[in-house]
This record gives structure tokens, sequence and C-alpha cells, in this order.
């Protein structure tokens, strides 16, 4: 393999609705070259950083039935007992969720938790508080889908952030779709909150990195009473 070739396999692909995105930063660049070229090389680190928040990189899933795999790149914010939104229709009980905090520097492309069938897609407009913040659950503009497994049913909220102004959903009701394929984005930071199954245990822990399409946050198959964490 040839250097250029060996360089362009490390660069991750970029997904489509990024495009614009990428072209704007860039033309603006080097309409700031022409005005002043200090303005111009600011501007074309933040095209760069556009091009890696859109980035689309290949991940490798496990697919054992049971497994229930992280949706989202980021860091695990919380895992607790919540009662679930009401438009997800999965009852009026506390289930266990676990929340995943993306960054502006995290991929932002979304991956299905299990494989199934897409039952509900919800859409509901609100605020654009810090996504950290647990309120954020209740207040921020989200999309909630509910996939239907063979281990039951399972809620995913993409939640709207700080600075994120816009949801993009690539699926619809009554799609079938598999664990880790992509199912949405969410633009510039945000939260994706993962409802499981009542007696469901979590296998991450708060503080935890999370790959989307890789990482196990649960095993329905498993025995396990739970796992110990350690932070170094």
């Amino acid at each position: 393999m040839s250097i250029a070739n060996s360089i362009r396999a490390q660069i991750p692909p970029i997904h489509p609705e990024g495009y614009p995105f990428i072209g704007a930063f860039a033309l603006t660049s080097l309409i700031l070259f022409w005005i002043w070229t200090p303005l111009g090389w600011i501007a074309t680190g933040l095209t760069v950083w556009c091009a890696l928040f859109f980035r689309d990189p290949v991940r490798v899933t496990p697919v054992r039935d049971g497994i229930v795999v992280s949706p989202a790149d980021g860091r695990v914010s919380m895992v607790a007992q919540v009662l679930p939104p009401a438009e997800l229709g999965l009852g009026d009980r506390p289930l266990p969720r676990i929340s995943i905090f993306m960054s502006v520097f995290n991929c932002h492309v979304n991956r299905s938790p299990v494989a199934g069938r897409i039952d509900r897609i919800a859409y509901r407009p609100g605020t654009f508080i810090n996504a950290e913040l647990d309120k954020a659950s209740e207040d921020n503009e989200r999309n909630s889908l509910v996939i239907s497994s063979t281990n039951g049913r399972i809620g995913v909220v993409q939640i709207a952030g700080l600075v994120a102004r816009r949801i993009v959903s690539f699926v619809r009701e009554g799609q079938s779709i598999g664990a880790g394929e992509r199912f949405g984005l969410i633009r510039f930071g945000s939260r994706l909150d993962v409802y499981l199954p009542e007696g469901t245990r979590a296998l991450v822990s708060e503080g935890q990195t999370a790959i989307a399409g890789e990482t196990i946050l649960a095993d329905f198959g498993s025995s396990e009473q739970g796992r110990a964490f350690r932070a170094d």
C-alpha cells in the first residue's frame, strides 16, 4: 500500500449531512483569507473541526442476540432508574436509563442499540439547555424511538443540547433495523438516552467512554449480577 493510500485509509468518511456545513465553512475561510489572513487560518481550523464533527467511521458491532450496544459516541453521564417520557408509551414506572453525553468533538452519527422493528417515532420541540443536565430529558428538543426486539421494547431518545439546533432522523415507523445501523444524528453537541426493560442491569458506569455500535451497554443473555468499576 502506498503512503497516500495508507493516509487515506486513516481518514474516516464524512456523512452527507455535513457537506453543506463544511462547504459553508470553507467558503467563509476563503473570504476571510482575502480580508485578513489570520482570520482565514482560524476559519480553516473551524472547517477542519466541522469535517471531523460529521465523520462517519466504520464500526464493528457485536451481533449476538441479547446485546444492547451504545447508540452514540461520548461519555456515560448517568445510569439510573427514571420514568420514561410519556411519548415512548413504555409505562408509568421507572426504567433503567443510560445517558450518553456527546461533546462537540464526538462523532454524532447515532446507531441502533438493538436489532428489531421501529414501532414508534415521536418528535417533540423544546428548549436548548445544557444536555448534561438531567432536566434536559424533559425540557429540550428531542426525538424518541421505540424499538421492539426479541428481548423487549427499547426506548432511544435523541436530545438536542446547548449548541445543537437540529435532530436528523434517517428511519421511519414500521422499519426493521439491525444493531449498529445508523438511524440519525444531532448537530453540534447533544445527548442520547436509552431506556431498557425493567430489571435490566447496565454493564457500563458513569464516566465511562462509549463508542457507538461497539460498546456493550447491557446483555439480556447474561446472568451477571452487576459489575464493579474503578477509575484510575
